[in-house]
């Protein structure tokens, strides 16, 4: 059975990742067919990249490295929560994404988004970081828009139908990391 992440995207105090996070870890734990888990990148309070060595080398000295390639590489697949600020994602999801390299590889993604306009734009930023990381995204996203999934802009309140909308997100992760273990088996 896949492992897969919930990685909750944002650091910024009162932030409304948080409660998207819960929301798709409360959902995907009524499912059977993987395991799940929330990953919080507050929590490994990760600096601005502060490797000596690229990350595709895999010569990490710093302990949050440490920390942080251990629990990442032990997933088989992601769904990445991120806001978007600025027509991208967030500066902290983007730093801890870039202090790793090979545990990223041959995984599947997946995402959920919110902001003005869903935040698809930090979505369409992700997907180009995640290819040179050898991350397979999958098609299908959760779009939330601040205006009608978030009451007064701050208060998780999404439409019904984003609850399927995270269904076929989660079916494709599952399916795409089941599909690419032979591919990390071989590695």
């Amino acid at each position: 059975m896949p492992k897969i992440a919930i990685i909750l995207g944002s650091t910024r105090p009162g932030r409304n990742g948080e409660a998207v996070a819960n929301w798709v870890l409360d959902i995907a734990k009524q499912r059977s067919d993987a395991e799940f888990e929330l990953v919080d990148i507050a929590e490994y309070k990760l600096p601005h990249l502060d490797e000596a060595v690229p990350p595709s080398m895999g010569q990490y000295t710093q302990p949050h490295t440490l920390a942080w390639a251990e629990k990442i590489g032990s997933f088989d697949g992601y769904v990445f929560v991120t806001p978007e600020y600025n027509h991208s994602t967030s500066g902290a999801l983007k730093n801890a994404i870039d202090f790793l390299f090979a545990e990223w590889n041959d995984k599947a993604a997946g995402f959920v988004s919110y902001g003005a306009v869903g935040g698809a734009r930090a979505v369409e930023h992700l997907r180009l970081v995640m290819g040179e990381l050898k991350v397979a995204d999958v098609r299908n996203q959760v779009t939330l828009s601040l205006a009608t999934d978030f009451k007064n802009y701050s208060e998780f309140t999404p439409a019904e139908y984003q609850e399927g909308a995270l269904g076929t997100v989660l079916d494709q992760v599952i399916s795409w990391s089941n599909a690419l273990a032979t591919v990390r088996a071989a590695a």
